[in-house]
């Protein structure tokens, strides 16, 4: 492409990226070709090196780098930061909003595959799957009914989400096949919104912990989400409880969660998101019978990448052709923002509409 019109940047991916991006961008340039945008990679090694770079971009994709508030307040012409997942922590949020650029997600895509997930993790945790499946590959083959002699079934017991987005509420249909009852905590989640799916509404964490015999994650991370579990949340839970965290994994204080597990304060876990990814394979999670762990794959499908991919570059396109996206992190830009006369999403038209 010569002379485009929109330059989009991005820094260039070491290794496999999340969403398998393959630095030739066929599927990001379906929405951005044919408005004269070009995607250029940036080699940077620093985080100096990569605002020299992308000074002048018109679009950002968070992507390789986590956008901080300094890379921000340098970009001299950018107004889009495109996400190709749903969680916006690689992405300085309030920044972005500070200097009027939208940042763009994907809050839809992949919910049912995190939803299955979190119900295969939380199964397997309960059905005690690893430590069966190793003693069949011993040759232990009487000894697995007196593992399962404490364990209640599944129908009428109770599990918590904390957190009532959109995978906790895919998470609570699934629940309710089960026979499980389910409670949820959010306070920005309205009553009726909760009790409409039948879910039952607490306004108070800690009366959730007490009361769930399995406690499932699902808040995004940010400033007060940070640690939202620490010691004191682990110790109101029940001895006999499951924790599961398909989410995000700074939201756990991970050392409180290893005490918890190692003092029986709370029975097993099954995770697939840590504080520190890659997780160390010193990590004491990573050894203990009664975790359960997956490389935070919980989206992963054949649907998922190119779905993500597509999804983004569209919102990219929207952005740079001054019209709102479809799913913006922070709609405060539009009282920030005076670069830009924001248009509405673009409708699609036919003969049927």
């Amino acid at each position: 492409m010569t002379d485009p019109k929109y330059t989009v940047m991005v820094q260039a991916q070491v290794g496999v990226s999340y969403d398998l991006a393959d630095s030739k961008y066929e599927i990001e340039r379906e929405a951005l070709d044919p408005i004269g945008a070009k995607i250029v990679e940036v080699p940077a090694k620093t985080e100096e090196e990569f605002i020299d770079a992308v000074r002048n971009t018109d679009a950002l994709i968070a992507r390789g780098r986590r956008i901080s508030r300094n890379i921000i307040a340098n970009l001299d012409n950018c107004v889009v930061i495109g996400l190709g997942s749903v969680g916006a922590d690689t992405v300085d949020v309030d920044a972005a909003t500070d200097h009027g650029i939208v940042v763009t997600n994907v809050p839809d895509v992949f919910i049912d595959e995190v939803a299955d997930h979190t119900m295969m993790m939380f199964l397997a945790a309960h059905r005690r799957l690893l430590l069966m499946h190793r003693m069949t590959q011993e040759g232990r083959w009487s000894e697995g009914r007196p593992h399962h002699s404490d364990i209640p079934r599944l129908w009428g017991l109770t599990i918590g989400l904390i957190s009532f987005g959109n995978v906790a509420k895919a998470v609570a249909r699934r629940c309710h096949a089960f026979g499980l009852r389910v409670l949820a905590y959010d306070p920005y989640v309205g009553e009726l919104e909760m009790t409409g799916v039948n879910v039952e509404p607490v306004t108070s964490l800690h009366e959730l912990l007490e009361r769930s015999d399995f406690v499932s994650m699902h808040a995004p991370l940010n400033a007060e989400t940070h640690h939202m579990l620490s010691d004191d949340h682990f110790a109101r839970m029940r001895k006999s409880a499951l924790f599961i965290n398909n989410g995000r994994g700074p939201t756990v204080d991970e050392e409180a969660l290893i005490r918890a597990l190692d003092a029986g304060e709370i029975a097993g876990a099954a995770l697939d998101v840590f504080e520190q990814e890659p997780a160390s394979t010193n990590n004491p999670l990573l050894h203990m019978d009664n975790v359960i762990c997956t490389p935070h794959i919980a989206s992963a499908t054949a649907r998922m990448a190119p779905e993500t991919r597509r999804r983004l570059g569209r919102e990219l396109a929207t952005c740079l052709q001054g019209m709102w996206p479809r799913s913006a992190v922070n709609p405060a830009v539009l009282e920030k923002t005076k670069l830009r006369r924001w248009q509405p999403y673009p409708q699609m038209r036919g003969p049927n509409r």
